[in-house]
């Protein structure tokens, strides 16, 4: 558990950079956010990029921690795998659009030691996808001859939500649109399930 003031001082932090972007972004103006002054702001963190990496950690925990709960919710069957995670994925990113677009935005703005330990990070989330895939190609139900391809459009897809989707912006609801998701995923993929009719009376 993070003392209040830090939790405080994150959380002013993702207000500011969401809403300036992070070059734009005042240190002084995060103090104001979280109520505290730059002195006992600077107990928690150095400035800004130590806010920045530490905004990313959580956003990427938070995300890991939402994949993996739905994940544990299936077996071993690559269409599940990967409904699974488009779906978490597309819940994720409605409902944290903030944090999603600091996520997917703001790396640039990381210095090199940083970027190189939240890129390993980036590359184990698109590995969520990856697997799955690779293992429905493997298996010769995902009959896509682009499996890399297929894997960026359905990342893209899942991604832009927080762009432009609002929970209570529309008649869409996000349970219809996780289910368009995973859908469409499937069929980028091209998923083939191999079902047997000889056994039918």
């Amino acid at each position: 558990m993070r003392p209040a003031g830090q939790t405080a001082l994150l959380e002013a932090a993702r207000e500011e950079f969401a809403a300036r972007g992070f070059g734009s972004a005042s240190i002084r103006n995060i103090a104001q956010r979280a109520g505290m002054s730059l002195s006992a702001m600077y107990h928690y963190y150095s400035g800004k990029q130590e806010l920045l990496h530490a905004l990313l950690d959580e956003g990427m925990d938070a995300y890991f921690a939402a994949c993996s709960a739905a994940l544990e919710q299936v077996g071993t069957e690559p269409a599940d795998r990967l409904s699974a995670v488009v779906a978490a994925t597309t819940r994720f990113r409605a409902e944290h659009h903030a944090r999603s677009n600091i996520l997917l935005s703001e790396e640039r703005s990381l210095d090199p030691d940083r970027l190189a330990r939240y890129s390993a990070r980036q590359a184990e989330a698109t590995n969520l996808f990856r697997d799955a895939i690779d293992a429905g190609v493997e298996l010769g139900v995902f009959l896509t001859p682009y499996p890399d391809e297929a894997r960026r459009t359905v990342i893209a897809m899942c991604n832009a939500v927080s762009q432009w989707f609002r929970p209570d912006g529309g008649e869409l609801s996000l349970d219809s649109l996780v289910d368009r998701h995973v859908a469409i995923a499937l069929t980028v993929v091209e998923y083939r399930p191999q079902r047997s009719w000889s056994a039918r009376p």
